[in-house]
């Protein structure tokens, strides 16, 4: 059977997707092999033709996850120029603090798995984030390169450490609450003129 051009990739894109889902609601431990493949609507054989072990799995769902991220502000830069980071906190403290855990960012639901997996895990995970900082650091107002990637480190994990500690919350106003912390301490980390798309 042909398939038309570009069909494997998305394909494998639509797995890896469904699979990141699997592991961002269940955790590396807490999802076997048979229950990523029935997220994935796949068999378990198939499943294998796609990723040789369910740690493979995982680390390229931690690839995927890490580059959407990374499109994502490079897409933002782009639509928004200078406002893009008010638009970048307020997605990350409404839709991504609120969406269902399986849709959640990588940053927020997958370093902690990522802290106990095996070092070609953490590897990886070190490479993709440093390419999520670097684009992050380009889009920051003045400042030396190191001054620039010590903002953008503290600003994605004041985000993805605050949703997540949000996401804990059985009080839903105690949780807007530290939303609206976080975004009182982004204005602080980027400075006022990269914040005017920010909400008040």
């Amino acid at each position: 059977m042909r398939y038309k051009p570009g069909y494997r990739e998305e394909s494998r894109a639509r797995i890896l997707t469904a699979v990141g889902r699997g592991f961002r609601k269940r955790g590396y431990e807490g999802i076997g092999v048979d229950g990523l493949a029935k997220e994935a609507g796949v068999t378990s054989g198939a499943f294998y033709g796609h990723f040789p072990s369910k740690e493979e799995a995982f680390r390229e769902v931690v690839v995927y996850g890490l580059r959407e991220v990374h499109d994502a502000v490079v897409r933002l830069q782009k639509e928004h120029g200078a406002g893009w980071i008010g638009v970048f906190v307020d997605f990350y403290l409404s839709t991504k603090r609120t969406c269902d855990l399986a849709e959640a960012c990588a940053l927020q639901a997958l370093t902690s798995e990522v802290a106990r997996s095996n070092k070609t895990v953490r590897t990886t995970y070190q490479s993709e984030l440093m390419k999520v900082i670097e684009v992050v650091a380009q889009g920051l107002p003045s400042g030396s390169v190191s001054e620039k990637a010590n903002r953008a480190v503290a600003l994605l994990a004041l985000l993805s450490g605050g949703v997540t500690m949000a996401r804990a919350l059985a009080d839903e106003a105690l949780a807007v609450q530290i939303a609206e912390g976080i975004r009182s301490a982004a204005f602080a980390i980027v400075g006022d003129k990269m914040t005017d798309g920010l909400k008040t």
